[in-house]
Order: C-alpha cells, then structure tokens, then sequence
C-alpha cells in the first residue's frame, strides 16, 4: 500500500511537471519576444509611458493629439512586431484625423517585463487610463487590434474602455486555434492564455469592424467570419487573397478609410 501511494505520488508529480513545462513552451511560442527585432525610435511620433496596476511600465507612441472632440485610435499589435514597426499606422490614421496611441506589451521590444495574457490587459488599461486622465475618455476612443491584439482589443471592449472596435485577422480563441492544427492536443489545459474573444462577443455592444483575408494560413477566415457573426452589428471587411501577414499591404489605403469611417 505504501509503495502503491508513492508511485501515485511520483506519477501525479511527473504529470504536473510536464504540464507545467508544456505550458511554459506554449507562452513562449505565443510571446516569441527573443525573436522579435526592436526597430528604430520613429523621429515623428511622441514616445510616452505610464505605469501598470502592478507597477510594470509601459511604452507608448503616440501621433499628434488630433482636433478636438476626434477620435483616437489605441492599437495592439500582433505577437512579432514592436509599436516602432506600426509608426506607418499611427501616420495613415493621423492623415485622416484621427489621433493614434501605439501600445507596446511587456517584454517586447525596449519594455522589461515577460508577457501574459493578464499582463497584456494590465498594459492595455495602462494606456487607457493615461488618456483618460488627458480627457480622452471611452467616448472618443477606437480600439484597435491585430491577431494578437485582437485578444486584447476585445477584453478592452467588454469593459467598455471604447466607442468603437476593429478587430483584424481574429481568432475565436488560442486553444481552438491550436485545436485547428491539431486536434488531439488538450488545449485548454497545456495553453495558459487564453485570449477567449468568442466567449465575449454577447458582451461587446460597440460598433465593430472585422478585417480578415480569405486566405489567412495563420488564423482560419472561418474564425473572423464567426466573430463578426456573434457580434450584433458587426461589419466584415474580407479581403480576397488576403492572408494574414499582407493586408496592409494589399488594402491599405481602403483598410484606413474604413477604419476612419467607423470612427467618425
């Protein structure tokens, strides 16, 4: 009985460790932050930062402030970039009239810290907090978020920190995105960030925008689709050929206007 509990012991043991060790692999393949290359300061953006609940600081570029009572847009990028790769967005959106707040997540590029799903929301009310304190309420803000992002993005919307919300190349969840790969895998236990966008879609009642290319090899079009569809409202933007890497590429200019319409 004794040699039968340890072994139970040594098992349970065994067993937890390597969930641990395959749930610390899956955050770094979701935060590949080694391999992400940190880009030059744009000269004509205003680099700013605020603190964190949990004292963590946080990075931000920033457009010029826009006429009064526009919009401004607060975006998150995806997970293999930095807010200096996306100065291009804060200028296209400036040229419309809209102001621009680049947010850059702990860990990356020149913010110290390691990246977690509670981390990123923790940055991402950081930020809003910060305009808000400058008279840039939930009223005048348009949310922003790319792949990675749109996690973020979303989360920000269901806690009413927006008017508006644009979601890029979304998926439903992480889990189910790697279930699509590959489905004999427990995602649910072995990923330890959720980012669980479809299960607060009935929560987000702001104008929204989903821009997905029908041909994403990343994330399936078919998950876009379905967020646009649970999201009363929602307006699709597909972009045929689109895959998941090229949409500013391909549509830019029409990707801008659109955005530009849905915050004005």
């Amino acid at each position: 009985m004794q040699r039968s509990l340890s072994f139970v012991v040594l098992v349970a043991v065994l067993a937890t460790s390597c969930v641990l060790a395959v749930r610390a692999v899956a955050r770094r393949t979701l935060f590949p932050t080694s391999e992400v290359p940190v880009a030059a300061l744009p000269g004509d953006l205003r680099e700013t930062t605020c603190i964190a609940a949990d004292g963590a600081l946080v990075r931000l570029l920033e457009s010029a402030p826009p006429a009064a009572h526009a919009r401004t847009v607060v975006y998150f990028h995806n997970n293999r970039e930095t807010i200096e790769a996306r100065a291009d967005l804060a200028r296209a959106l400036a040229a419309r009239g809209l102001g621009a707040v680049l947010v850059e997540y702990r860990g990356y590029g020149r913010s110290p810290g390691s990246p977690t799903e509670a981390g990123l929301y923790l940055d991402a009310e950081a930020a809003l907090d910060a305009l808000a304190a400058r008279g840039v309420g939930p009223e005048r803000v348009v949310l922003w978020g790319t792949s990675l992002g749109s996690g973020v993005a979303a989360e920000m919307a269901r806690r009413g920190r927006g008017a508006r919300l644009v979601l890029m190349t979304p998926y439903t969840s992480i889990p189910e995105l790697v279930t699509n790969v590959a489905p004999f895998v427990p995602a649910r236990t072995l990923v330890p960030d959720a980012f669980d966008t479809g299960s607060k879609t009935s929560a987000i009642g702001v104008p929204t925008l989903v821009i997905h290319g029908d041909a994403d090899e990343i994330v399936p079009f078919a998950m876009g689709r379905a967020i646009a569809q649970a999201i009363r409202g929602a307006r699709l933007f597909a972009i045929a050929g689109g895959r998941h890497g090229d949409l500013f590429a391909r549509e830019g200019p029409r990707l801008y206007e659109a955005v530009a319409e849905l915050a004005r």
